[in-house]
């Protein structure tokens, strides 16, 4: 064995490596993308396994179902709301019978560090009806991957494992064996397997449905869903599952001095789904009240209380975050699990320190960035037709993405970011309602990934509406992934959708082209059908590190 220092993101990469994956695909997005630059840094300098990133999650997906069709090995990365995505084929594939083992890697933001919502992807497992996975530490990341792989093929079934952003983005020494597993050999699935016409997918189906007992029988017995009983407290028993145990942990040895002669509580710890019910029954036959301590929505805490009832003494009392025992939104900490356990708060260096009123700090674009030159012919686009029509005339719908903080100050130039893609349907949407003015900011890479087929359903309606393409050359808000396309097939691609040429126009994003840029934007926004302009010039972070690679390429 040798000891590694690895980001969870991290560890779970290498784990898929030792695994014998064979197919590594993705979607850059934070707290998720970490394990695919692994894995294609594994790739491109030590001949590793193929590991590609893809134009959204659910090209991501399928392509990571044809190397599982194919016999192999397979993991597909994303954040949570990337799910969402990819939920068409990831649904779909729960009913074909995997061949090879398929992993879909989903990492949760719980407190929306930099997200759109605290989506938890337990709730798509339930689902599906499929494995989920949940490490609670780095170690546990790395193992579990094999472990994952293992009960895809032998259950035929697409698993999921968890991460959260506190775990995908720390470090830990991890222990890992100096030998991998070979990767599987080339051997196509069945057809009928794979085909899911009505008449093959109803009988999947049923199959799928015969493989829940057999599920739930593998989490009854699952060595990581541990459970330890004390027959001495009938009042309380703890259910931890992800970084929640974590923090019952830390608070352990102040928790067993409160506790006096009768000692801790029961405990369970549930590292996979499905719920593993024959073991909650026995915890709640053990004690009154169960508290449920879980990163993320109260995904278990609503479980049991269909599973306890039905065969639970009828004094079962359920409490975790819709009792309010633990904050409904957010992260959990150790000092939120240590006030549900009943503990003092622990002092700090800053108890009795007096914090002065500082000022907020919100985030902005990068200084010199070319969105806060495009945004500013923008605005000023916006003044003259406002001016113009003598009322507000104009919506400005924007997109996920950096240059989504140009909603902010000084900038406050949009004024809707949604999901990817919506920029544009939301701007078609706003045209048909009346606005005369109806502009849609997307990226590049987020108009690669969901921005296509917004144009598509303008230009059949012919909706007077101009699309504002910020082409940066770079996925800069995750780190600067490349963008799957060069900039210069932007413009091909937005002709090929059938936009009328006299109306797409390139233009270049300078602090001293605002004015003429915004005539341009004004001059297209007046056109009664689509219109198109796109913006480009590279990303400050992108050309300091394209430099780098040239001066490291010619050291």
């Amino acid at each position: 064995m040798k000891e590694m220092v690895l980001l969870g993101d991290e560890a779970l990469a290498l784990g898929a490596l030792h695994a014998g994956v064979s197919g590594c695909f993705g979607y850059p997005g934070t707290p998720s993308t970490e394990i695919l630059e692994y894995l294609i840094d594994n790739h491109e300098t030590r001949s590793g396994p193929l590991a590609q990133w893809c134009a959204n999650e659910k090209t991501a997906y399928e392509t990571a179902l044809g190397v599982s069709f194919a016999g192999k090995r397979a993991i597909v990365t994303m954040k949570h709301v990337g799910l969402n995505v990819a939920a068409d084929p990831f649904m779909n594939s729960s009913l074909c019978q995997i061949k090879g083992g398929l992993i879909c890697a989903v990492a949760d933001d719980p407190s929306m560090h930099s997200s759109q919502g605290e989506q938890d992807t337990r709730y798509y497992a339930d689902f599906a009806m499929v494995p989920l996975f949940e490490p609670t530490n780095q170690q546990e990341a790395y193992e579990m991957v094999a472990e994952a792989f293992e009960l895809s093929e032998k259950m035929k079934l697409p698993v999921i494992m968890r991460m959260v952003t506190r775990l995908a983005h720390s470090r830990a020494v991890v222990r890992v064996p100096e030998t991998r597993r070979p990767e599987n050999a080339l051997e196509k699935g069945s057809p009928a397997d794979w085909m899911l016409l009505p008449a093959l997918a109803r009988k999947n189906y049923l199959k799928m449905i015969e493989k829940q007992g057999l599920l739930d029988k593998w989490a009854d017995g699952y060595v990581r869903n541990a459970m330890t009983l004390n027959p001495k407290r009938k009042d309380i028993a703890i259910i931890t599952s992800g970084l929640g145990k974590n923090y019952y942990e830390e608070n352990k040895a102040d928790y067993a001095a409160s506790c006096g002669a009768k000692g801790l509580p029961s405990t369970l710890h549930i590292a996979a789904l499905p719920v593993p019910s024959s073991l909650l029954r026995t915890l709640a036959d053990s004690a009154e009240t169960l508290v449920v301590i879980e990163e993320g929505m109260p995904f278990l805490e609503e479980r049991l209380k269909g599973i306890i009832p039905a065969v639970g003494p009828a004094r079962n009392r359920v409490v975790g975050k819709l009792t309010g025992l633990l904050p409904r939104a957010g992260e959990l900490n150790p000092d939120t699990v240590r006030a549900a356990l009943g503990l003092e708060p622990r002092k700090t260096a800053a108890d009795g320190f007096a914090f002065p009123d500082l000022p907020g700090r919100p985030p902005q674009l990068c200084k010199g960035c070319p969105h806060h030159d495009s945004y500013s012919a923008l605005n000023r686009a916006c003044e003259i037709l406002n001016e113009k029509e003598g009322a507000v005339s104009t919506v400005v719908t924007a997109d996920i993405g950096c240059y989504a903080l140009g909603a902010v100050a000084p900038l406050k130039a949009v004024e809707t970011i949604v999901c990817m893609g919506a920029s544009i349907g939301m701007a078609r949407g706003a045209a048909a309602a009346g606005y005369k003015y109806a502009f849609g900011v997307i990226g590049d890479s987020t108009f690669l990934h969901s921005g296509l087929t917004g144009i598509v359903d303008a230009v059949a309606t012919g909706t007077p509406m101009t699309v504002v393409i910020l082409d940066n050359s770079i996925v800069a808000m995750t780190g600067c992934q490349p963008t799957m396309l060069p900039s210069s097939q932007l413009e091909k691609a937005v002709l090929g959708l059938g936009v009328d040429p006299a109306h797409v126009r390139v233009i270049e994003a300078k602090p001293n082209m605002i004015e003429e840029n915004a005539r341009v934007f004004v001059e297209e926004a007046e056109y009664r059908g689509v219109s198109v302009v796109i913006l480009v010039r590279e990303c400050l972070e992108a050309f300091r590190l394209r430099k780098k690679k040239e001066a490291n390429k010619n050291a």
